[in-house]
């Protein structure tokens, strides 16, 4: 009898699935266009590239999600008036398939050139390659020339379309022209780690205290609802999809809007899981609303809107203190390096506090190999009460009893039973060197000693 296929998202097979394709699938630029009588104005797409000619199935789902991206590059549509001054930001968002596939939409908003008051445009690529960096370096490139010229943009973005889709590690170079300036090559880099490519965590600690974000971190990890509040799209963006970053080896399972539309805010009423982002404005409608139990974070002064008053007693205690201690030297680290290049420095922020996490979900399920059985057909099936029991701390039993009936615990596991001969990610290989540091006698009891993450620094070291 034949197993169906993963119904769950995995960060693996969406690593695969990027392979093959396009650099990016379209380009749009939106703008806003004044209502009919009213003194308020819509978000519209005033040009597209390529055109959609084929009236086929993915070209109706383009035009579906095409429909959608207005309202996402201004989800703030109904605050805007005409400027002088305006600095341009930087954001993204995401757009889920009903197959459950993803594309980032990634944001330049700027105010044209030009004198006197006037609305702000954004230019958004859309891609189902998750690489903020490389991303951002093409909307860099987008900005440079739209204050020359709106017409030096889309031959850029043709050229850059005919770019190959780089593999982890390979740079593409794109050739381009720049009256004044003749001809010029832009090379982009896509990162070796594929898993970190698309977050940066420094926001997260500019935001949040360690121990605010341990408590955030916990929340989801239950599959809880938690609502992030910024004053900026940037703000909201980047520490969301940082935040779900932290959950690796898992992956969020539940709706996920990073920067939610204000004319979408009743999702807010939702009982189920969901991690959504909204602009400070819309936080008096927000408190107006039936939110069933949710925890609210406001991103701008580190504190909770709303808790549920428990988050400091949902992870075993020794691993939060563990957790707490390894990112607090994370702190030291990251000062003591102060004088690095900042690209660097980011880059070893990432490694660290990616690592930290990590160590936390090795403590924790890292045993769940040894109990993975399989049949005389060749199928793999886990043995869940005896992965559960055979941990000697009685707090971690207490966590796993309840997040193994979550479906982020629930998707790892489908994926594992269902994997022939795919290739370890950095989790498995952080497992097997967890193995083999125990002694024999631990590995048959699992965990009879639990050791904190705090003394355990020497894998944040390490090469990938």
């Amino acid at each position: 009898m034949l197993k169906r296929a993963p119904s769950y998202r995995t960060l693996e097979l969406e690593l695969l699935e990027w392979q093959e394709r396009e650099l990016f699938e379209y380009f749009v630029v939106v703008s806003l266009k004044k209502k009919p009588s009213r003194n308020t104005y819509l978000p519209e797409v005033s040009y597209q590239f390529p055109k959609l000619d084929r009236p086929t199935k993915q070209m109706r789902e383009a035009e579906e999600r095409l429909k959608a991206i207005p309202q996402f590059c201004f989800p703030d549509a109904k605050d805007w008036l005409p400027v002088s001054e305006y600095t341009s930001e930087t954001f993204s968002f995401m757009l889920t398939g009903e197959d459950g596939s993803r594309r980032f939409g990634y944001c330049r908003r700027l105010l044209p050139s030009g004198k006197g008051p006037r609305l702000p445009e954004v230019y958004c690529v859309i891609s189902r390659l998750g690489c903020f960096g490389l991303f951002s370096k093409v909307l860099d490139e987008v900005e440079r020339r739209r204050g020359i010229s709106a017409a030096l943009v889309y031959p850029f973005m043709r050229s850059l379309m005919e770019s190959p889709f780089p593999a982890p590690g390979k740079t593409i170079k794109v050739k381009t022209f720049l009256p004044g300036a003749g001809n010029e090559v832009l090379e982009l880099r896509r990162p070796m780690d594929s898993r970190l490519e698309h977050v940066d965590f420094e926001c997260l600690f500019t935001c949040l205290s360690v121990r605010q974000l341990i408590r955030i971190f916990a929340s989801l990890l239950l599959e809880r609802r938690v609502i992030f509040v910024a004053d900026k799209l940037s703000t909201l963006s980047s520490c969301s999809h940082a935040v779900v970053a932290l959950l690796y080896p898992f992956s969020w399972q539940h709706t996920f809007i990073p920067v939610l539309p204000a004319s979408m805010i009743d999702i807010v009423c939702c009982p189920t899981p969901f991690l959504v982002g909204l602009l400070s404005s819309s936080l008096p409608k927000l408190k107006e609303l039936p939110v069933e139990e949710a925890l609210m974070v406001n991103l701008g002064s580190d504190r909770f809107i709303r808790q549920m008053d428990d988050e400091d007693t949902l992870l075993p205690r020794k691993l939060q203190a563990a957790l707490e201690q390894a990112l607090e030297r994370k702190n030291e680290l990251i000062s003591q390096d102060s004088d690095s290049d900042s690209d660097d420095e980011c880059n070893t922020l990432n490694g660290l506090v990616s690592e930290v996490f990590i160590r936390f979900f090795v403590e924790t399920v890292g045993h769940y190999s040894l109990f993975l059985t399989q049949s005389e057909k060749g199928e793999r099936a886990f043995q869940r009460e005896a992965f559960r029991k055979s941990v000697a701390s009685k707090s971690i039993r207490r966590f796993l009893e309840v997040f193994m009936e979550s479906q982020m615990f629930a998707g790892f596991i489908q994926d594992r039973e269902l994997r022939k001969c795919r290739a370890k990610g950095l989790f498995e290989q952080r497992v097997e060197q967890y193995l083999e540091e125990l002694p024999d006698t631990e590995q048959s009891g699992m965990n009879k000693f639990l050791r904190g993450l705090g003394n355990k620094m020497k894998f944040l070291h390490k090469k990938n």
